[in-house]
């Protein structure tokens, strides 16, 4: 079975366990239908990255697959002409060159080709070696691809690993296609950035960044904040099953909301961190 998980070769991040909060207690902030069915959209494409082969994303056009067997990077860039996007998707952990590049925690700067980060800006080591062992080529899709579709709009989208790449997809789209709309939707994604480079996703992306968690979910905060990491923004957190507009709140901007996912204390992945907006993250929508 393929999912996202990363076993025990986190276990040491895991704080120590306290009484979760009462997650039915916490401030509601509901968000939009329109909100909703985008969260619950882009998922089907992160999901389907868990796929060997994907022929139709959503049920649409595959432009070409992702595949880096040195890091193991490995995804799709799919094109909606319905809704004139371009969708890069990229697959969480599967595989033990997965769980070697999650545990790769150092933080380093964040260097990548045509980002232009600002001084001190830092990512983990892991993830931005996989997002940099396929971003050229990703790059170089996009570019023809928006050369063949002027005017199309450009979105990142993962789980887990996956979605700490999709972040660093995300930027990486923004930069090199300045005169492009680009949102993010990343799901269960760990921190990925310290704090300039946290600040520097939300100054460039404001509202147009969808970080959504799924109620008790630990790898979002699996990697602690005393490792010099912090969350970007917008946190999407469902707080409550099954999932609903009702039931799904919009977070502070600034990525560390302590009413939302920080509430929760990490001890290790969990069963929430495998379904997200009622459908599991392995779930294939290839046809």
């Amino acid at each position: 079975m393929r999912f996202s998980i990363f076993v025990a070769l986190f276990s040491t991040l895991s704080v120590v366990a306290s009484p979760l909060r009462d997650l039915t207690k916490l401030d509601k902030r509901a968000i939009s239908q329109d909100t909703f069915n985008d969260l619950v959209f882009y998922f089907q494409y992160a999901s389907s990255a868990y796929s060997l082969v994907c022929p139709k994303p959503n049920g649409n056009t595959l432009v070409t697959m992702i595949n880096n067997v040195v890091t193991d990077t490995q995804g799709f860039i799919a094109r909606d002409d319905n809704k004139k996007e371009i969708v890069v998707s990229l697959r969480g952990s599967t595989s033990p060159t997965d769980f070697l590049i999650d545990a790769e925690l150092l933080l380093i700067p964040f260097v990548s080709p045509g980002v232009n980060a600002p001084s001190g800006s830092l990512a983990h080591t892991g993830f931005l070696t996989a997002w940099n062992s396929v971003a050229n080529s990703v790059i170089s899709t996009v570019k023809s691809q928006l050369a063949a579709h002027p005017g199309y709009n450009l979105v990142s989208t993962g789980h887990s690993l996956g979605g700490a790449l999709s972040s660093l997809a995300g930027i990486s789209l923004q930069q090199n296609f300045p005169g492009s709309s680009v949102r993010m939707f990343t799901y269960g994604q760990p921190r990925t950035f310290n704090p300039t480079g946290a600040f520097f996703i939300n100054q460039q992306f404001g509202n147009k960044a969808f970080r959504a968690v799924h109620t008790t979910d630990s790898a979002p905060t699996i990697i602690p904040q005393s490792l010099g990491y912090r969350h970007h923004g917008v946190e999407f957190f469902q707080f409550l099953d099954p999932a609903s507009p009702a039931t799904t709140k919009q977070c502070a901007a600034d990525g560390e909301d302590p009413t939302c996912s920080d509430s929760i204390p990490s001890d290790g992945i969990d069963v929430a961190h495998l379904t997200y907006f009622n459908i599991a993250a392995v779930t294939p929508f290839c046809a």
